[in-house]
C-alpha cells in the first residue's frame, strides 16, 4: 500500500485554465430534478412528520452533476442523456445551459418522463435520498458517436446501460479513456461496463453490493474485469485505488462540512477532467479529492465547485 504525499505534476491543469491545453469531457447517464429539504434531524424511521428549515430545487444526477463540475472547473463539456418532455426536463435543460455545458444530446422524450429526486439534509450534511429514475427509451442508437472523436475523455453513471455501453466501445475504439462512476447498480451491469472502462470508481455501498466488501482487498479482487484503475470513494476516508498490481490511498482534505450532496459525482467530473489532460492518476486522484472537498463546504449539489486555478491554490495551501 503506497500512501501519496507527493501529488505530482498539476502543469497540464494550469495549462488548461489558461486555454492552452483544450480539454473535452463527454458525460452520458443519469439526470434528476432534485427537490431538497434542509432540516435539523433527518427522518428517525416509522411515520413521522419533521420540520423543513429551507426548501429548493436544482439539477442533479451522478453524470449531470459530473460535467457541471467540468463546466465550472473550466473545461468544454457535453451531457448525453434522457429526460421527459415536461417541465422538469426543460428546467433541467435550461440549468445545464446556463452553466456551460452543451446539451445538444441531452433528448427530451414526448413519451417520456423526467428523473425527479426528494433529498433531506440534516445539520451535519448528510443525505437522505428517494429518487424516482425516470421512463424513456432505452435504445442508444441516436447517439453522434462521430463527434467522440474529439473527446479527452468519456465518463458515465450505470443508469443508462446501454448509452454507456455504447460510448464506451466506441471511445475504445479511438483509444479515449472512459471513466465509470460506480454508484449502486445490480451486478449484471458491472458486468457489462467494466470490460469496457480504463478507470473505474466505486462509491462505499457500490462497492459492498458488487464485491461483497468495501475493503481495498475487494478492489484487487476485480483487476479481473482489466481495468487500468479500480478505486473507491470513500469520504472522509479519502481515495483508494489498486492499478498496476499495486494498493495506492489518497486522504481526504480537511474542510469544514456544509453538505455532501454531489461530493461523489463532482469527484468523478474534476478525475475525467484530470485524466482527459493527461495527469498521472495519483495527481488526477489528488484533484479530484480537493476539487470535492471544496464543494462540501457549502450547500447544494452544484454549489461551491471551484475553478482549476482556486483548485490549484487551496492544494497548495491545504496539507
Amino acid at each position: 500500500m503506497s500512501s501519496v504525499t507527493d501529488i505530482g505534476d498539476l502543469s497540464a491543469l494550469a495549462d488548461v485554465a489558461s486555454r492552452v491545453r483544450p480539454v473535452h469531457v463527454i458525460c452520458l447517464g443519469l439526470s434528476a430534478l432534485d427537490q431538497v429539504w434542509r432540516v435539523d434531524r433527518p427522518f428517525a424511521g416509522g411515520s413521522e412528520k419533521i420540520k423543513a428549515v429551507e426548501y429548493g430545487t436544482l439539477g442533479g444526477g451522478m453524470a449531470a452533476n459530473a460535467s457541471v463540475a467540468v463546466a465550472k472547473l473550466g473545461a468544454s463539456v457535453a451531457f448525453w442523456g434522457r429526460a421527459g418532455n415536461d417541465a422538469a426536463g426543460h428546467e433541467m435543460r435550461s440549468a445545464f445551459a446556463a452553466e456551460g455545458v452543451d446539451v445538444e444530446n441531452f433528448r427530451l422524450f414526448p413519451d417520456g418522463r423526467s428523473s425527479v429526486s426528494g433529498i433531506i439534509v440534516d445539520s451535519f450534511g448528510e443525505r437522505q435520498i428517494v429518487n424516482f429514475r425516470g421512463s424513456y427509451p432505452e435504445s442508444a442508437d441516436w447517439l453522434p458517436l462521430k463527434t467522440v472523436a474529439r473527446a479527452s475523455s468519456v465518463l458515465a453513471d450505470p443508469r443508462w446501460v446501454e448509452g454507456a455501453a455504447t460510448l464506451f466501445r466506441e471511445a475504445r475504439a479511438r483509444g479515449i479513456a472512459t471513466v465509470l462512476d460506480g454508484d449502486v447498480a445490480d451486478a449484471e451491469v458491472f458486468e457489462q461496463l467494466l470490460p469496457l472502462t480504463d478507470h473505474a470508481i466505486f462509491s462505499e455501498p457500490a462497492l459492498t453490493a458488487f464485491a461483497g466488501a468495501a475493503e481495498d482487498q475487494s478492489l484487487a479482487g476485480l483487476a479481473r474485469f482489466g481495468c487500468r484503475v479500480i478505486a473507491v470513494t470513500r469520504g472522509e476516508g479519502g481515495v483508494s485505488w489498486y492499478e498496476s498490481g499495486r494498493l495506492h490511498r489518497q486522504a481526504a482534505y480537511a474542510v469544514d462540512v456544509v453538505d455532501t450532496t454531489g461530493a461523489g459525482d463532482v469527484f468523478h467530473g474534476a478525475y475525467a477532467l484530470a485524466i482527459g489532460a493527461g495527469l498521472e492518476v495519483r495527481a488526477a486522484m489528488a484533484f479530484s479529492a480537493a476539487t470535492a472537498a471544496m464543494k462540501c463546504r457549502h450547500a447544494g449539489g452544484r454549489n461551491g465547485i471551484p475553478d482549476i486555478n482556486e483548485c490549484l491554490v487551496f492544494m497548495r495551501t491545504k496539507p
